[in-house]
């Protein structure tokens, strides 16, 4: 049996930045992860994912190129061709997250890891053998989540978000169940790729918990765009034809035959083949391992970080409560992760970036809130036939000036939206946006120039 400062489960963002920290504090730590190195978002999350976002907007950018003087068309689309390409990329980066921990000192170890007991670790292989007991003064877990699927008659005959990247020929037609991030991304995708798409979505209005302008606008963009989107619908049932097909009943009454059903209903945390309750490790209601400030259980010596604790469910935050575990419990800095105004991107086509409070949010924390928002053909596309229209809109606390939100649906959003992030997280007024000189032309200018307070 092998003693550790620090046993980490799961090889994903926020297990491999505390383990490579830990390890650099002078720490003995072995990580362990049951599939591959780098995580959800590396594996089959995030990365794979953006790279088929490019790979399906190069239609409309060909399209657009026309009007710029391009004699352009478009044949076909090779599916095969970006899969294995994709395939390639993440084998590599697989490659770096091996190399970063074993540079870093950390042992690598594959199995899937259980608890024993509090300080105790049992590695399992594929074949569900025991093959070691890794005793540890502390163990993080880091195991993040896995797609949820509803209880719905022929479930069986849909796939989730992890097994899209792996079929193997581009479905003609796809039903995409959800209203988040993941089906609103996936749904994108197919649809700019040349699939019959149609987005279901029992509640309202697509991406819950957004500002509801960004909401409304970007739904009225992806119908523009040719994605057939159903609100307040749902799937009834589903069966399999006799050449594969999968015949779906919604429960609008009407049915659709379709080649792939793509549920994005949600993740759950990843904890069932963990045996906490030998460790007394105590679970929330969603299936959650609660967590203190500083991601420490309800055990003194186990933590978790990441998805599998249902706080933030982004990369970025994961990593953020690796790091800052690492460095308060082996690097002698104690500090811990700062949860508030987290930006974040939905890779939709048109994009979303977001950060700090919603308009709805915002009026229910504070006396006096004052919008502004802006809606407009970006420059781009005043030479093309494209109908896509930009929105900004920026959320501001009238007593103090401060701006406690910005919300943008449209080209590079993300990309702008990281800087004005920088200033939200600094505390800076509406007066300090108006009197930041804009880069122009550019559509980030937008946010330097708006003055007129919404009616």
């Amino acid at each position: 049996m092998s003693n550790y400062d620090l046993v980490v489960i799961g090889g994903g963002s926020g297990g491999v930045r505390a383990a490579r920290i830990a390890a650099g504090h002078g720490a003995k730590v072995a990580i362990c992860e049951e599939f591959r190195y780098g995580g959800t978002c590396v594996i089959r999350g995030c990365v794979p994912k953006k790279m088929m976002v490019y790979a399906s907007h190069f239609h409309e950018d060909f399209e657009d190129s026309r009007h710029y003087g391009w004699n352009t068309s478009v044949d076909s689309f090779d599916w095969s061709r970006l899969i294995e390409n994709k395939d390639k990329e993440i084998d590599r980066l697989n490659g770096i997250y091996e190399n970063l921990l074993s540079n870093a000192g950390v042992e690598i170890l594959y199995g899937t890891a259980s608890l024993v007991d509090a300080n105790t670790v049992q590695l399992t292989n594929e074949n569900e053998q025991a093959e070691q007991q890794l005793k540890a003064d502390k163990i993080l877990i880091a195991t993040g989540g896995t797609p949820y699927y509803p209880n719905v008659p022929g479930i069986e005959h849909a796939i989730s978000s992890n097994e899209v990247f792996h079929l193997e020929s581009q479905p003609n037609s796809a039903i995409v169940v959800g209203g988040g991030y993941i089906a609103v991304e996936f749904a994108g995708i197919f649809n700019g790729i040349g699939t019959d798409t149609t987005l279901l979505y029992r509640g309202e209005q697509i991406l819950r918990g957004f500002d509801n302008d960004i909401r409304n606008h970007l739904s009225s963009e992806i119908v523009k765009k040719g994605i057939d989107l159903r609100l307040e619908t749902n799937i009834e049932k589903i069966e399999l034809d006799s050449d594969g097909r999968k015949i779906v009943t919604l429960t609008d009454g009407t049915s659709k035959t379709v080649d792939c059903v793509l549920y994005a209903t949600g993740r759950k945390p990843n904890v069932e083949a963990l045996n906490l309750n030998n460790a007394g490790v105590t679970l929330g209601a969603k299936g959650e391992i609660p967590v203190d400030k500083y991601s420490r259980t309800n055990v003194e010596n186990i933590f978790a970080v990441g998805d599998v604790t249902d706080r933030i469910a982004l990369t970025p935050v994961a990593t953020m409560e690796g790091h800052a575990f690492a460095d308060t419990f082996f690097g002698n800095n104690e500090r811990f992760a700062d949860h508030s105004n987290v930006p974040s991107a939905v890779f939709s086509q048109p994009p979303v970036g977001s950060v700090g409070l919603s308009e709805e949010h915002a009026r229910e924390q504070f006396a006096n809130v004052d919008t502004y928002t802006s809606e407009f053909k970006i420059l781009k596309h005043t030479l093309t036939d494209n109908t896509e229209r930009t929105m900004m809109k920026l959320i501001v606390d009238a007593d103090s000036d401060k701006v406690i939100g910005a919300h943008m649906v449209g080209p590079d959003a993300a990309e702008i939206m990281q800087g004005i992030a920088i200033a939200i997280k600094a505390g800076a007024t509406k007066a300090d946006f108006n009197s930041t000189v804009g880069i122009h032309p550019s559509t980030a200018e937008e946010f330097c120039t708006m003055r007129t307070k919404d009616s």
